[in-house]
């Protein structure tokens, strides 16, 4: 079995982060970002920005890749069934009010270091952690580049 390349993107809208809770498996029922799969011919980007729309209702600018994360499933024996190769990306909110879809039964903007003890896919906090200072680092420098052509 070959790994599967996915990704997913942490959207951020005045200081809050998009989250999305899976609808299917794997993960179904836990908070987690907007994502999927790559397809054949699509850049990170491209495929960061459909599966966001498709999932979640909404457009994002990506700034910048924020983490790789692995997941590696297995059944009772311990065989692997599914294994997931996710670049997550950072983004700034471009448009679209986010809505739920077959992937996402429930979707909420939240401050990326508060979950508000929602269930989440392993590693959720540290990928958003992340995502928020490339965010953040983005914004400071728009802040100051604006501030020298002032």
């Amino acid at each position: 079995m070959q790994p599967s390349l996915a990704v997913s993107t942490a959207v951020f809208r005045n200081g809050k982060v998009l989250i999305a809770r899976r609808a299917a498996e794997p993960g179904r029922g836990l908070w987690s970002l907007p994502g999927g799969r790559v397809e054949a011919g699509e850049t990170l980007v491209a495929a960061a920005q459909r599966e966001l729309l498709e999932e979640a209702g909404v457009e994002a600018a990506i700034i910048g890749l924020s983490a790789i994360r692995e997941i590696i499933l297995r059944d009772e024996t311990g065989a692997v069934t599914e294994h997931f190769v996710v670049l997550a990306h950072a983004g700034l909110w471009v448009a679209g009010e986010p809505g739920t879809s077959a992937e996402a039964d429930e979707i909420a903007w939240v401050d990326p270091h508060d979950l508000g003890g929602r269930p989440t896919t392993e590693g959720l906090a540290v990928v958003l952690a992340e995502a928020a200072a490339i965010v953040a680092a983005a914004l400071n420098h728009r802040a100051g580049r604006s501030k020298v052509g002032a």
